[in-house]
């Protein structure tokens, strides 16, 4: 017998952690290559891990509802027709953990410690704690970075018996230095800084609690690393599509008839902004930390909502494409992130983001740029508005925001207003004469 590690993939660009919603099998179940083990979610996906292998599951590393870094072990099968030699050193003290024939601590510590994963390794080191102190909750006493979260929380660190002897009889000015040194050090963010202690909330009676599903969290955790690393701007345009509405209007029925999809409003300010990408390739870059990558490919995310998440899938190639192809595309992607079908790779690749806010009746908004992209575009519902016409005149026309946030690291406002400008030129030269759908 052999046993084999099965460790958190990588389910998108960018992903750097997933957490278990749901295992799909049990400790003593037999498995096949490619069956299902578990469900995972991260601020992109939600997908199924299969399994690499065919055999017994040994050890569920992970519980549900932890978040693990790509690459960390989530559990362990049994291989038949191989040896317990071949199996990895790192699961032998697990093996010993679980049957309760663990080695004394001061001859196992190397083999304790090859238990622990990268991310709790360095939040370890990060944070000076003394791991040997630590009590896991997780699968055979695993320590999890949960388990390290709390403690940083806490304030209460434990610190290895040698280093607090050698902190204490250090002299009163080394000991200033050393609490100087330790306030920057913690003034500076971190990843394991960003998430805050959960506040103390009362609950009276009436009051309903609702778990925070996996999604949330992810969609959290993307949220608040993109408002904590990118320095958010905002800048809004009117734009007058009252003729855009005409003729939109004019053919909708029989593009509907013809098509077998509805032919939206999105759809033509996706193409606009496309296009006008394509002039201003600034746009289409994101912030890499010493240098910034200009995008040759011009993908647009999308947001699409269901009634606990948001996803966010990717049209691609979208100035490459006629207003039907990219209505058709619209209309394939809500519909497969509505049905549950929407897969890893159909939500990755974006370089810039369009939300459809309009939707639901808002005029105006900021939205939080999707992270590492440098910009995001709310479209605002169109609205009829008296406006002032060139010739002093009073008329009636239709109306929309646009609303862009930018990050100012990598975009200044010059660029993000040029860009703007030919996005609104764009839409307001639509009209049956000047534009094709297909």
């Amino acid at each position: 017998m052999a046993i084999e590690q099965i460790k958190m993939p990588q389910l998108g660009e960018s992903v750097t952690e997933g957490t278990i919603s749901k295992w799909l099998v049990s400790v003593g179940d037999k498995v096949n290559k490619y069956d299902p083990l578990a469900e995972v979610m991260t601020d992109k996906v939600n997908a199924e891990v299969p399994s690499s292998f065919s055999g017994t599951i040994k050890e569920l590393i992970a519980n549900e509802g932890d978040t693990l870094a790509v690459g960390e072990i989530i559990c362990t099968i049994e291989i038949e027709g191989g040896s317990t030699e071949d199996a990895p050193v790192a699961e032998k003290p697990a093996a010993e953990a679980a049957s309760g024939n663990a080695a004394p601590a001061a001859s196992g510590n190397e083999g304790n410690r090859a238990r622990f994963s990268p991310a709790v390794l360095k939040l370890a080191q990060e944070h000076g704690i003394d791991l040997n102190q630590v009590n896991g909750s997780g699968a055979g006493g695993r320590i999890t970075r949960k388990d390290l979260q709390k403690i940083i929380d806490s304030g209460n660190i434990p610190q290895a018996a040698a280093q607090t002897e050698s902190v204490q009889a250090q002299s009163a000015p080394q000991t200033a230095a050393t609490e100087a040194k330790a306030e920057a050090a913690q003034s500076q963010p971190s990843s394991a800084q960003a998430a805050a202690p959960a506040p103390s909330v009362p609950v009276a009676a009436g009051d309903i609690e609702i778990p925070v599903t996996g999604v949330r969290k992810a969609i959290a955790a993307n949220m608040l690393r993109s408002k904590h690393e990118a320095p958010h701007a905002w800048t809004m345009v009117e734009v007058d599509v009252t003729n855009l509405v005409e003729y939109r209007n004019g053919l909708k029925d029989d593009f509907k008839k013809k098509e077998g999809f509805n032919l939206t409003f999105f759809a033509f300010f996706v193409k606009a902004v496309s296009q006008a990408l394509k002039e201003f390739p600034q746009i289409n870059s994101m912030w890499a930390g010493d240098k910034i990558i200009q995008k040759k490919d011009i993908n647009i995310s999308i947001a699409v909502a269901t009634d606990d998440a948001l996803f966010v899938p990717v049209i691609k190639n979208a100035d490459e494409k006629t207003i039907k192809g990219i209505g058709r595309e619209i209309n394939e992607l809500a519909q497969k992130v509505r049905t549950g079908k929407i897969r890893s790779e159909d939500m990755q690749g974006g370089t810039f983001t369009v939300n459809n806010t309009g939707s639901f009746g808002s005029v105006q908004s900021m939205g939080i740029i999707n992270y590492p992209q440098a910009a995001i575009l709310q479209v605002e519902s169109i609205v009829k508005r008296p406006v002032v016409m060139n010739n002093g005149m009073i008329a009636v026309r239709d109306m929309v925001n646009l609303c862009l946030s930018l990050d100012h690291r990598v975009l200044d406002g010059l660029v993000c207003g040029r860009f703007l400008a030919r996005v609104k030129e764009i839409l307001e030269n639509t009209s049956k004469e000047t534009t094709s759908i297909y």
